[in-house]
Order: C-alpha cells, then sequence, then structure tokens
C-alpha cells in the first residue's frame, strides 16, 4: 500500500497537472506542491540516507567495542604468532614457488607500490602503520627470494 502511495505521488509530482492550480487556488496549490516535493524529498534521499548513517555508526562502534575489549589479547596473539611462524615469502608476494625472477620482481614492484607508506600517507596513521608492517613483510621476502 505505501509503495502505491508513493507511486502515485512521483506520477503527481511529474504530470502536468494539479489537483488544486495555483492560477485558481492562489497560494494553496504552492503548497500542496511543496509538500509533495517535501515528502518525496525524505522517502527517497532524506530516509535512505539515515539509515545508512545509522548502520555505519553500529558497524563502527562495534569495531570500536572490539578494539578495546581484545586489543591486549590480539597484540600478544600476534607477536607469539610471529615469534613461532615464519610466512612464506611465497605466499606473501603472490607467486608459486617456480616462479621466475622476473616474475618476483613483477609481483614485488607491484605490492611495493600498492603498500608503500607514502602512497596510503592521505589514509591516517592507523592506515600507514598497517602498510608500513606489511611493506617490511614484501621487502624481507623478495630479498629472502632474490638472495637464493
Amino acid at each position: 500500500m505505501r509503495f502505491l502511495i508513493y507511486l502515485l505521488l512521483i506520477l503527481y509530482a511529474i504530470s502536468p497537472f494539479d489537483l488544486l492550480p495555483e492560477f485558481f487556488v492562489g497560494p494553496i496549490g504552492v503548497i500542496e506542491d511543496v509538500i509533495t516535493l517535501g515528502v518525496l524529498y525524505w522517502y527517497f534521499i532524506y530516509r535512505p540516507a539515515k539509515m545508512r548513517a545509522k548502520s555505519e555508526r553500529a558497524y563502527y562502534q562495534q569495531g570500536q567495542r572490539r578494539r578495546t575489549e581484545g586489543y591486549q589479547g590480539d597484540q600478544r596473539r600476534a607477536q607469539t604468532d610471529k615469534r613461532f611462524s615464519k610466512p612464506n615469502p611465497y605466499e606473501i608476494l603472490g607467486v608459486n614457488r617456480e616462479a621466475s625472477i622476473d616474475e618476483i620482481k613483477r609481483a614485488y614492484r607491484r605490492l611495493a607500490g600498492k603498500y608503500h607508506p607514502d602512497k596510503v600517507n592521505h589514509l591516517g596513521e592507523e592506515f600507514r602503520g598497517l602498510a608500513e608492517e606489511k611493506f617490511k613483510e614484501i621487502q624481507e621476502a623478495y630479498q629472502e627470494l632474490v638472495n637464493r
């Protein structure tokens, strides 16, 4: 039923005929046009934007809660994982084990261009820190594969 009402409002807004013509009734005809346009604006622009902002705010708050609750445990776990497991340089660069030196160099240049801290400087401190860590991993993997 609601869809039908909005469909009728849209058709009314784009039709050349008014229920209350401006020249016949006066300012009331203009007022009903403004009300129609206001309802259409609210339904198609304001309401979806507000719902999108609400979901983004909930997503952000959920991420904040996760970071504050489990930050220290995650940090310790990450340090432990780094100490005991050495990452595979082929996986880091995204090449297979039979890759030639040229393929390794191309993969290194592509990833270095993507994760270089200067390339993500405009995104903020957090992203730059993550990009620096990833860039160091990429450099270490490249050095390990090239020096074999």
